[in-house]
This record gives structure tokens, C-alpha cells and sequence, in this order.
């Protein structure tokens, strides 16, 4: 069980962890994925943004790859072919994303390939989505049967709703990888006093603009690089929903090496426009 909003639910893991392991590669790399299916059902992993060259039966969705049945295992061999950047793995059956089954995916530049921005002094994952502490199977019951999803009961950052922290240098920059691994919200996110760059979405570098806040939609990865340029103290790191009849709202926070004093203040306000 895991209890991301405070209560006990069912939940998937991988590796037994929530959310789960990251993985790196770097562009042209080969990867051999083994998985074994644990569960009472059926289940399937996709790699969102994977290209996977002449190889699509591995992309994991049903149609192109057979379900993992109950107690057996498959083993994936995924391609990296000409590809940098940020992206994610999910559960793509039996809508056992509500549950978790998800992680990061990081795809570095090869060595002496450049990059259009500076060496950040680290990279940090930001895995954000909207969450129901409703089991999985209720949840798809209520699909079958033709209803829709209520609003969800909260936000997560990298599988807390609460009390996420990223810590950080004075003066030096960083690089967040940020996806939505969510199921049907968009999402805004910001930092209390900082700015963002964008410098890459889902394996394209992009033109370098600044934003004060950034609307990631369901399935979406992006790159930006903040520098820890205000004075020492902790910061709220915001995500809250759009486009919902009720604004939900989790923080994080974002914690100066230097500093002695918490988060305090108003939390940053959402966009008040669609643009």
C-alpha cells in the first residue's frame, strides 16, 4: 500500500518504489528492460516520447504489444536512437497509471555534442499529476459504466502531496526536468521569487525563453533552468490545476543550502488567463 495524500490505497510500484526508478541513458544507447508482472492482471508499460525506430512493438500499448499476463514477464529492448531530452514511463492498461507504475526517463547528449546552454550545477525530476485516493479499479469501473471522473481529490509532486523538497546552491543554476504524469489535468508550476528558462520539450531544444510560470498539460515534459539568485530562505514550489471548476493546489519546496528560515508568505498566485 502507499499513502501519497495520507491514506492507505492500493498502489503500483516499480521496484518497490513509488513513483518509480528513474532511468538515464544517453542518445544511442540500447536498453534491455525486464518486466515482471506481479499484479492479478494484465499490464503494460509505455514509454512516452520513446521513438522506437522500426521497433514499435515495444512501445507498450495495447495493439502493438501483448499484455504481460499475471505472473509472467517481458523484457523490452528500447532504442535511444538520435534522441536527448525528458520524458516518462506509465502503466498503459487497465487504468493502472491511478495507481502509480510511473517514472522519469533521461536522455543525456553524448559527450562532446553540444548543448545550448551551460552545464547546470545539478538536475532535478519533477514528476507532478493529479491523484484520487479512489482505488484504480473503482475508478475504471466507473468508466466502463459509462460515468466520467470527478475532480481528484489532490496534487502530487514526485509521489507526495505534500512536503516535496529540492535543495539548492547559492548562485549556482539548475536544471528541472518536469513532466505531468497525471490523468486528466493540466497543471501550472512555479517557484515563489524565481524565474524559469525553458531550455528543452520532450527531446527539442527551444528557443530560451523566461517564464514566472509554465502550464505542463497531461503527457507533456519540459526542461527549464532556475538559478538560486535570492536571498537565503526556503521557497514554496507551487503546482495547481487548470482549467477546473476548483482550483486544486499542492507545494513543495525549495530549500537554500544557507538557509535558517521556512517557507512563508503567500503562495504564488496561478495565471489568471489562458495565455
Amino acid at each position: 500500500t502507499i499513502s501519497p495524500m495520507g491514506v492507505k490505497q492500493q498502489g503500483i510500484l516499480i521496484n518497490n518504489m513509488f513513483p518509480g526508478p528513474e532511468i538515464r541513458a544517453v542518445t544511442n544507447d540500447n536498453l534491455i528492460i525486464n518486466v515482471f508482472n506481479e499484479l492479478d492482471e494484465p499490464f503494460l508499460i509505455s514509454w512516452a516520447g520513446i521513438q522506437n525506430r522500426k521497433n514499435s512493438f515495444q512501445d507498450g500499448v495495447y495493439g502493438t504489444t501483448c499484455p504481460i499476463p499475471p505472473g509472467k514477464n517481458y523484457t523490452y529492448a528500447l532504442q535511444m536512437k538520435d534522441q536527448i531530452g525528458s520524458f516518462y514511463y506509465f502503466p498503459s492498461l487497465g487504468f493502472h497509471k491511478a495507481a502509480g507504475g510511473f517514472g522519469a526517463i533521461r536522455i543525456s547528449s553524448r559527450p562532446k555534442i553540444p548543448v545550448p546552454f551551460p552545464p547546470p550545477a545539478d538536475e532535478y525530476t519533477v514528476l507532478i499529476g493529479d491523484w484520487y485516493k479512489t482505488n484504480h479499479k473503482d475508478l475504471r469501473a466507473k468508466l466502463d459504466n459509462g460515468g466520467k471522473l470527478p475532480l481528484p481529490d489532490g496534487i502530487l509532486i514526485n509521489g507526495r502531496g505534500s512536503g516535496a523538497t529540492l535543495n539548492i546552491q547559492p548562485g549556482k543554476t539548475y536544471r528541472l526536468r518536469i513532466s505531468n504524469v497525471g490523468l486528466q489535468n493540466s497543471l501550472n508550476f512555479r517557484i515563489q521569487n524565481h524565474m524559469m528558462k525553458l531550455v528543452e520539450v520532450e527531446g527539442t531544444h527551444t528557443i530560451q525563453n523566461v517564464f514566472s510560470s509554465l502550464d505542463v498539460h497531461v503527457g507533456q515534459s519540459y526542461s527549464v533552468l532556475i538559478t538560486a539568485n535570492q536571498p537565503a530562505k526556503d521557497y514554496y514550489m507551487v503546482v495547481s490545476s487548470r482549467f477546473t471548476p476548483k482550483v486544486l493546489t499542492t507545494t513543495g519546496v525549495l530549500h537554500y543550502s544557507n538557509s535558517a528560515t521556512p517557507v512563508y508568505g503567500p503562495i504564488p498566485a496561478a495565471p489568471a488567463s489562458v495565455a
